[in-house]
């Protein structure tokens, strides 16, 4: 993966806001895909940068996917660690709306390997 750019946390904290409505009440009108892509995106970015690393990978199709965790990096096929999940429950559990393991219980978060799970000494990101 390519080095990405630094996330400024408030340029990170206004695109939540801009999505924050309809994360609180799941009936609000959908914000534009470029909206929740934005967001999605600094939040993921700002979980890599926080917890630096290559043990971990986590998908949020189709915006973005990061690795993040210090420990054995994975540079080929499948990773051992993964967690995947869709773009409002990420922005859920980045904001602490959700917690990751109510979001695994319930199956809204897939989660393999034995690392996986460390992403929660990261979460939430943000409050809004």
């Amino acid at each position: 993966m390519a080095p990405q750019k630094s996330v400024d946390p408030a340029v990170m904290r206004a695109a939540v806001v801009t999505v924050a409505s309809w994360l609180r009440d799941p009936d609000a009108a959908e914000p534009a895909r470029r909206e929740i892509a934005d967001a999605v995106r600094m939040t993921a970015r700002t979980l890599a940068q926080l917890a630096p690393g290559g043990s971990v990978e986590v998908r949020v199709p189709p915006f973005v996917a990061v690795q993040c965790i210090e420990g054995l990096r994975h540079t080929r096929g499948t990773p051992p660690n993964v967690v995947e999940t869709d773009p409002r429950t990420w922005l859920l559990l980045a904001t602490g709306q959700l917690d990751l393991g109510g979001a695994l219980a319930d199956g809204r978060v897939s989660a393999s390997g034995s690392r996986a799970g460390e992403i929660v000494h990261w979460l939430p990101l943000l409050r809004v």
